[in-house]
Order: C-alpha cells, then structure tokens, then sequence
C-alpha cells in the first residue's frame, strides 16, 4: 500500500505556512500557529480522526487571525487532497454524531471530488476567549475547497459556545477517520460508478 502522506507548504504575503499529514497515523499532532484555540481544535481532528498532523504558520495576526486561519484550512486540504491520491479502496463517506455535555453536533462527510460545504451552526457568543467563531465557517470553507470534499456541519444542541466548537471538530475527525478507512473489499477499486473521484 501506498503510504498516504503529503506535505504542502503555501506562501502568501499574508502568511507562511508548512502542513505535514499522514492519513494513516496514530493522532499525533503538532501545531505552531499563533492561535491557541485553533490549535486547541486541530487537535481534536488529529486525535479522533487518527491523522498525524503537523502544521506551522506565520501570519498577519498583528490584523486578525481571518488569513491565518483560513490558508490553513486552504494548505491542510491541499495536503489532504494530495495524501489520498486517486481514493482507490477507500470508503469515501463518513459521519459522525459528538456530544459534549450539553452540545450534540453532526458532520457528514463525501470524498466527491466537489468542493460544497453546508455549515448550520450558531454560537451563543461572537468570541471564544480572543478567537472569533465567524472564523471557523472560514476555515471549513478553505479545507473543503481544497480537499474537495463535501462537508455538512451541524450543531443540533449546544448552549455552551466551547462545547459547540470542540463538538463540531472531534466529529469532523471521526467522520474523516470513517471516509478514509481502506476497505479490504475494495482493495484497487475508486468507489464511485462513475470511476474516477
């Protein structure tokens, strides 16, 4: 089997940034961002997605976090799109309900090829600590159009705006974790009529 490893590296005059993946992985992670929450966040979908993930970034945070985070959602699903190659023996779709406490969200998952992502998810606060949720949308945005996956967020409950966040990423890692499983039964074969993804 081929290992499904990538690194990308994407630099803009906005930000400097360096993802290293391997899909096959044991959870381990390291990130150096200058986000904490949103390292705190990755996290989540290395270890419950069992995606080795390390990610450096250099950004503009002197303006906000909005470029940083979102190129790293655009370079995480360069690396993504690049790791899982022609998607030969994979399951291709996943999903995953997560409860913490009093939050419960879903998050589907389809390897198509096309870029969508529908994201119903509302924070009782407009800031987690310093992160502003409005970026969340924005990174989800840039890793499905580069990963080009289909992604359906929602949160179904939630009162707690940190519950609602960690919630929505451990399920988007254990759906990821589901869709690229390698099915024995389908050792060679792209999973779709149409053959090719």
């Amino acid at each position: 089997m081929d290992k499904r490893t990538a690194q990308v590296e994407r630099n803009t005059l906005e930000t400097q940034i360096k993802v290293n993946i391997n899909l096959d992985g044991a959870g381990v992670s390291s990130f150096s961002t200058g986000v904490p929450f949103l390292d705190h966040m990755l996290d989540q979908i290395a270890r419950h997605g069992l995606i080795d993930i390390d990610v450096t970034a250099k950004g503009d945070l002197e303006i906000d976090a909005h470029h940083t985070v979102e190129d790293i959602g655009i370079t995480l699903g360069q690396a993504i799109a690049k790791a899982v190659g022609d998607k030969k023996g994979m399951v291709r779709y996943g999903h995953a309900y997560i409860p913490l406490d009093e939050a419960l969200s879903r998050v589907v998952v389809d390897f198509s090829g096309r870029p969508g992502l529908v994201y119903d998810v509302t924070f009782p606060r407009a800031a987690i600590g310093n992160f502003d949720v409005d970026l969340f949308r924005e990174f989800f945005q840039g890793l499905v159009n580069h990963a080009g996956i289909t992604l359906h967020i929602d949160n179904l409950k939630g009162v707690n705006a940190h519950h609602i966040a960690e919630t929505i990423f451990k399920a988007t890692g254990r759906a990821l974790r589901m869709a690229l499983t390698l099915d024995p039964r389908m050792t060679d074969i792209i999973p779709s009529t149409k053959g090719s993804l």
